[in-house]
């Protein structure tokens, strides 16, 4: 098994959340450990698509690399594409929750831009891991078509904040125009972290974001 497989904190590799969506203080001692296999499995997966290529690998290879059997791997994700994706759990509430935290004054687009820079953090904070997993990402088609299957929760969030933000109601039927100012949102994400990627994390993530919605805004 490679090094990396076996490093917590300085792996560049994914980190998912491993737990379920539960009330604050509700974590379990079977949650944390559920969480740390999920963390290590996503490790040597990751290694090993950096390694051999992601459409090389089978989970029965990722399952043995890691020393679990195949159905051991298979309860903590549904595929390999989840051992990779799953870092990006949640991420639906945060980006809802940082729209709502805008200012009530504040345009939809400027409030979308900064709801979408809270989402990146991680890749500022942590460029030494997210660069390789935004590499990785752009560069596999299952992957990035797994990745736009999970933005649609991103997106409908992202859209009810938005009918919220304008005094509508969570309950009522989401406006089209919310969910194409939501969906173009993302994708101005997406972009600016391909950018990003392809520039080795040369240009400034910030910056590409900014440009991004600054063309989007363009009459």
């Amino acid at each position: 098994m490679s090094e990396a497989a076996h490093t917590s904190s300085n792996t560049a590799g994914p980190r998912p959340t491993g737990t379920s969506r539960t009330a604050p203080g509700m974590t379990t001692t079977r949650d944390i450990a559920r969480a740390a296999v999920r963390a290590r499995l996503a490790e040597v997966a990751f290694d090993l698509f950096r390694r051999e290529g992601f459409d090389k690998v089978t989970v029965i290879e990722v399952s043995a690399a890691a020393g679990v059997s195949r159905s051991t791997f298979l309860r903590y994700f549904t595929s390999k594409e989840d051992a990779i994706l799953s870092s990006f759990d949640a991420q639906d509430e945060l980006a809802e929750q940082a729209l709502l935290a805008c200012p009530a004054d504040q345009d939809d687009w400027t409030a979308l831009q900064q709801a979408m820079s809270t989402t990146l953090e991680p890749f500022r904070r942590d460029q030494r891991e997210f660069l390789p997993l935004a590499r990785l990402i752009e560069n596999t088609p299952a992957l990035t078509a797994g990745r736009r299957e999970k933005q649609v929760l991103w997106r409908d969030a992202l859209a009810r904040a938005l009918t919220r933000r304008a005094g509508g109601s969570a309950a009522e039927e989401t406006p089209l125009p919310a969910l194409v100012r939501a969906a173009a949102a993302i994708e101005c994400m997406n972009i600016a972290v391909a950018q990003w990627a392809r520039s080795d994390g040369d240009a400034n993530l910030d910056d590409l974001l900014t440009a991004a919605f600054a063309a989007l805004r363009e009459d």
